[in-house]
């Protein structure tokens, strides 16, 4: 009887996991589809694209510049008496722009953006302006997740340049400031062996990782309830599944795009 009642909860998990799945998948097929009707809410993009991007510049700023410190400090310490200091601003390079940019505004942006549209929208949810909107003929797909979802996708590419840029220049400054490497040489570097693929990549990235956020956030907010408490618990929620997410993204990105699109 322990193993059938063993066997009953195992399939009672996994049928719950496939049912919320489902509704992932659903929400995004709705936001698919009501994509074409989106652009009537041009002004809620143009918002939600200033939350998404110009508020997180200040945290983006921070976290970039000591990013490329951090990396140009780890790349000479690592390749001292092994490879000479024209290849750091190489090595600097292409781990901005394929691994640490992307990934890390990813992960900066989600926990603040995240945890913004789900408190939001959880909010909204729990004191029923969510119906009250299907109430005026109002689509809540089309006025709160589409915006977001957009904001996200463009957004996020766009941060992640200025991110790569910060990144560099950082790295720049330690190398010249801290290690006794020239900028000439840094930078020398730099180009030798850049490819554009590389940073294709990396926005590649920022894209699928932008869109990862807003769906995390608008998924748990238009599915909190139980109150304050609730809108916690999805608040809580989305940001761990957005930071989840962007990790396991960027491992099947990084299969797919340099060892088949790009390779």
């Amino acid at each position: 009887m322990n193993i059938f009642r063993l066997f009953g909860a195992l399939g009672r998990v996994i049928l719950v996991q496939f049912e919320h799945l489902g509704t992932v998948t659903m929400m995004l097929v709705q936001v698919a589809r009501a994509l074409p009707r989106s652009l009537r809410y041009f002004p809620e993009i143009v918002r939600q694209m200033s939350q998404v991007g110009v508020n997180s510049m200040g945290l983006v700023t921070l976290t970039s510049l000591f990013v490329g410190a951090v990396t140009t400090v780890q790349a000479r310490y690592q390749f001292t008496n092994l490879v000479p200091d024209a290849f750091l601003g190489t090595v600097v390079a292409k781990s901005v722009f394929i691994e640490l940019g992307p990934v890390l505004t990813g992960l900066v942006v989600a926990g603040r953006v995240s945890a913004s549209m789900a408190a939001e929208l959880g909010t909204m949810r729990v004191t029923e302006q969510v119906d009250a909107l299907e109430t005026l003929a109002i689509n809540p797909i089309e006025y709160l997740l589409v915006p977001r979802f957009l904001a996200g996708a463009i957004m996020l590419p766009l941060v992640t340049i200025y991110a790569d840029v910060l990144a560099i220049l950082g790295g720049l400054v330690v190398a010249v400031t801290t290690l006794n490497v020239s900028s000439a040489i840094f930078v020398q570097g730099l180009r030798t062996f850049f490819e554009m693929e590389d940073v294709l990549g990396g926005l590649l990235k920022a894209l699928v990782f932008g869109i990862v956020i807003a769906h995390a956030g608008c998924f748990y907010g238009m599915h909190a309830k139980g109150g304050a408490e609730g809108v916690g618990l999805a608040t809580t929620r989305a940001v761990v599944a957005s930071c989840v997410l962007i990790l396991l993204n960027d491992y099947l990105m990084a299969e797919l795009l340099f060892r088949v699109v790009f390779a």
